[in-house]
């Protein structure tokens, strides 16, 4: 349910990568021919320009662009030539705690994996430990199994345990001032006010249960008000391009508005990975 538009016949890697190396070389650089081969291919075929471009010219073809390029626009354009699992290790790293949910809620089992193995690899260190929050901790750590059979009477007796929840019964048995305190003493413990563990785990629960909707709302709220959350916007559009942009798009039908709150080359770019 991607929404990116790969042409037929497919051209090779290497005249992909002639094409590229043409519009980066001598005086200015050819910005359209850059998004007329990088944004209508997928992350595979990406990974192998990258590939055959180092083999023929002896040089990073990410490394080139960065040097070429500038703004959203180079932000944009190396997070799609990423490798996904080194471009959502990447996120991680720089992550607001939202990032973190979708990385870790929004993507199969064998994807985690490998964006937890390609952050330890990047940044010496593990992904778990980067993350504070222990809610965070939990998802980016787990493995969920991602097998097709559903068990009803292990979805209805978790269905209760999320009805009898300890927060749950906190909030209902307690009085006004005694909860003021408890709130009081979750932020000067953990950091965070209560409220934005409310806000964490319902991106929590749309992630999982509908990336979709989530994703729409980042994109809603990154162009709506007084200017626009480009790093937001960006990151929206290159994760789920290939995944299921379509969904979002008949989630959130004014994803169009991508067109009037960007422009240049960086909005020639997310139209083009929006078919």
């Amino acid at each position: 349910m991607g929404t990116i538009s790969i042409p037929e016949p497919l051209p090779s890697p290497i005249e992909d990568s002639e094409k590229l190396r043409k519009a980066v070389q001598g005086w200015g650089t050819d910005e359209n021919a850059i998004i007329e081969v990088l944004g209508h291919r997928n992350s595979s075929q990406c990974i192998k320009i990258c590939q055959t471009y180092q083999e023929k010219y002896k040089e990073s073809l990410i490394d080139r662009l960065n040097s070429e390029l500038s703004g959203d626009f180079r932000k944009a354009v190396k997070l799609w030539i990423w490798d996904p699992p080194q471009r959502d290790a990447r996120l991680a790293n720089e992550a607001i705690l939202v990032t973190i949910i979708e990385i870790a809620c929004a993507s199969c089992p064998q994807h985690l994996m490998a964006v937890r193995q390609a952050y330890c690899s990047i940044f010496k260190t593990s992904l778990e430990e980067d993350i504070i929050t222990k809610l965070l901790v939990g998802l980016a750590s787990s493995y969920r199994y991602d097998r097709k059979r559903l068990e009803d009477n292990v979805a209805r007796s978790e269905a209760a345990k999320l009805h009898n929840a300890i927060i749950l019964r906190i909030l209902s048995t307690r009085n006004k001032s005694q909860l003021k305190l408890t709130f009081s003493f979750y932020k000067q413990d953990y950091g965070n006010p209560i409220d934005e563990l409310e806000m964490l785990l319902q991106r929590t629960v749309w992630c999982i249960a509908s990336p979709e909707k989530h994703f729409a709302e980042v994109v809603r709220t990154s162009i709506v008000g007084l200017g626009t959350d480009e790093d937001s916007l960006t990151r929206a559009i290159i994760s789920r391009a290939e995944i299921d942009m379509k969904k979002i798009i008949e989630e959130y039908y004014q994803i169009g508005l991508v067109v009037g709150d960007t422009s240049g080359y960086y909005k020639a770019f997310l139209l083009a990975l929006l078919g």
